[in-house]
């Protein structure tokens, strides 16, 4: 069997995992009123379903004053054990075991909720909610003590297999814990040992009210990435105190703080897999407890030769079995190739969450809709339809997925000579090249399922006369326009597709208008900066590339415009084209500037290419269209409208 390390199994206290694949705990905001839902009791039973080895649920909040966030679970009502129940049940109908995290997120969070002070060690704000918190007393300490045994008895009344107790990146633990944001002068600050207390009095107290019945973990943070904050071995002294309790069963790790150095805790593709290794590693050199260790890891070899080099002893897979719910079954199985990979692009998961949306995935068109009988939307039909699609990008390529999953006879017709349209030239930059594991995912699966596909065809509406489809499913993407104020007849000028597909080639001094605020300026920009370029970024927004945030992508852009001397100017509204003078609105003083480079790159809204579809409805053939030749958006929304289209085609009953 390969995978030898990943398939054996591992005693956590009086919990067996059966392999060392662990959904690790990770927020889904799908809570409602407080109370976990039957989206969650779904949501984790799939991935148990899937063959994981440990399921780890989302914090769950120990205390009132804790509610940094509007869908958190408040464990400290007993209201919520029906949904505990609920999940467990679901779980452990696959033999899979399954924790849960509790915690107080301390000073990392607001009032805004609650309508009561933040509680922390110190008067410390946090960075994000910039809110000063209240040192608590030594009553208040002894309140957290409690609320973290209680709600660990309330889990173990919701059938709960164990307990993990989130000391890591955002906890009032970990504000105990670090230098940066302890600094109390009482037993609980100062030295390690006293900074540590709490966490030790806690463990003692959930301990006590679990017994021997469930497993109990400690998460730690191995490295804060913080002035001033936790180190690793800091970290490593940490666990050997976590060990000398006696209490705890295995440790699992983190890096970063949730508020301050986030994008190292949930890293982009921009951050290599297993960047996080380190610290498992120290940790498992240091005690003899289970250690588990996550950052990033994309498949089972990954996650094989990280148990087998002795870096850790589980491996957390989030993201991957979000994409891919039956990951470690396929994996088991040696069906590897089938994996849907994760593209750590971090735009419908983690992205989704800092919109305060429900978790999803942009590959994966059914996470965060688990609970909903699949599809919804299908009507069985007694015959098997002949599907055209037109266009082999991400909606394309899901629409026949869909369409063939029910049985139907598909071929997709693509134009060029590869699938992929949009995504594999935004794949073609070296630092985003992962983006095109979408492609590659969505075609092993196609020719899994019989999807035919013939590249270098282009179509006409007399092809779908001739060839009397049942239904035609249209996903011709968008294609590049310029702008107003771009003369009809001026010259290097090119559109960042152009530069990505090699049409143009632009030198020298280069400014790029960034009107869409996402990859499509800075990927270029970072591109042509490699290649000896004079770089500038202009937006009329505040800060260019603002949807980079919301993927967790802005400080590393950051640090690498920085090093490669790219240039970037906010609030400037391009106004108009004169030669080589660019004229530039400084919006809030309303004084213009120029700029007289010798190319300017366009990376601003395209325009949808539909004329296809108007011509077939026209035609009456049975047609629909998805993705950008409805509107252009990004990758996710293609695929959910290509699984809609495909699925509510039916299957046979």
């Amino acid at each position: 069997m390969a995978y030898r390390y990943l398939w054996t199994p591992l005693e956590l206290g009086p919990v067996t995992a059966r392999n060392r694949i662990v959904f690790s705990a990770h927020l889904t905001n799908y809570a409602r009123d407080g109370k976990p839902t039957e989206q969650h009791a779904a949501y984790y039973a799939a991935r148990a379903a899937g063959g994981a080895g440990l399921i780890i649920t989302e914090e769950h909040s120990t205390h009132p004053t804790d509610w940094p966030y509007e869908k958190l679970i408040h464990g400290f009502h007993r209201d919520v054990i029906p949904g505990y129940r609920a999940i467990t049940e679901a779980v452990h109908r696959h033999r899979t075991p399954v924790f849960a995290q509790i915690n107080h997120n301390g000073g990392q969070a607001s009032s805004m909720y609650s309508r009561l002070p933040v509680w922390a060690p110190s008067a410390v704000a946090d960075p994000l909610f910039r809110e000063v918190p209240k040192a608590i007393t030594h009553a208040e300490i002894d309140e957290i003590v409690a609320g973290y045994a209680l709600v660990a008895e309330h889990c173990a009344e919701g059938g709960f297999d164990g307990i993990e107790l989130q000391c890591s990146h955002s906890s009032i633990v970990r504000g105990f814990l670090s230098p940066a944001t302890n600094k109390r002068t009482d037993e609980y600050g100062g030295s390690q040992a006293n900074r540590a207390r709490l966490m030790l009095e806690i463990v003692a107290a959930v301990r006590k009210v679990i017994g021997t019945r469930l497993a109990l973990g400690v998460r730690i943070c191995g490295d804060e990435l913080i002035e001033g904050g936790t180190t690793i071995d800091d970290a490593v002294e940490v666990a050997k105190l976590v060990e000398a309790s006696g209490h705890v069963d295995y440790i699992n790790t983190s890096i970063g703080v949730a508020t301050a150095s986030l994008f190292m805790i949930e890293a982009s593709m921009h951050v290599p897999p297993g960047y996080a290794m380190f610290i498992p590693s120290a940790f498992r050199k240091a005690v003899d407890l289970p250690v588990v260790g996550v950052g990033r890891f994309k498949d089972p070899l990954q996650a094989e030769r990280a148990l087998a080099e002795g870096h850790c002893d589980l491996v957390g897979v989030v993201r991957g079995q979000i994409a891919d719910p039956d990951f470690a079954a396929k994996a088991r199985a040696g069906a590897t190739d089938e994996i849907r990979l994760c593209l750590s692009c971090n735009q419908e998961c983690v992205g989704r969450m800092g919109l305060n949306r429900w978790l999803g995935c942009i590959e994966n068109p059914r996470a965060g809709r688990e609970a909903e009988a699949p599809p919804r939307h299908a009507r069985p039909v007694s015959t098997v339809r002949t599907v055209i699609v037109v266009g082999a990008g991400p909606g394309g390529l899901q629409a026949a997925i869909a369409a063939a999953r029910n049985g139907h006879r598909v071929t997709v017709y693509e134009q060029q000579a590869q699938a992929g349209g949009q995504v594999r030239l935004a794949a073609s930059v070296p630092n985003r090249a992962e983006f095109v594991d979408m492609i590659r995912n969505q075609l092993t699966e196609c020719n899994r399922l019989g999807v035919t596909i013939e590249y270098g065809v282009g179509v006409w509406p007399g092809l779908f006369t001739e060839q009397q489809p049942d239904h035609v499913i249209v996903s011709t993407g968008a294609e590049a326009q310029r702008p107003w104020w771009v003369p009809g007849d001026a010259d290097q000028v090119c559109d960042v597709r152009d530069v990505l597909s090699g049409a143009a080639h632009p030198f020298g001094s280069v400014v790029i208008v960034d009107e869409i605020g996402f990859h499509h300026a800075t990927s270029v920009a970072e591109l042509l900066a490699d290649r000896g370029c004079d770089v500038e970024i202009v937006t009329p927004a505040m800060v260019v590339g603002q949807d980079l945030g919301i993927t967790l992508d802005m400080e590393n852009w950051w640090m690498r415009a920085g090093a490669k001397g790219i240039v970037q100017s906010t609030d400037l509204v391009p106004m108009g084209l004169s030669g080589r003078e660019l004229t530039l609105l400084h919006h809030p003083t309303g004084s213009n500037t120029t700029r007289t480079p010798d190319w300017v790159v366009l990376a601003v809204p395209p325009t949808p290419v539909e004329w296809l579809y108007f011509d077939l409805l026209a035609a009456g053939v049975s047609v629909e269209r998805v993705g950008d030749c409805v509107a252009p958006r990004r990758a996710h929304a293609a695929v959910v409208e290509g699984d809609r289209a495909g699925a509510a085609l039916g299957s046979r009953p």
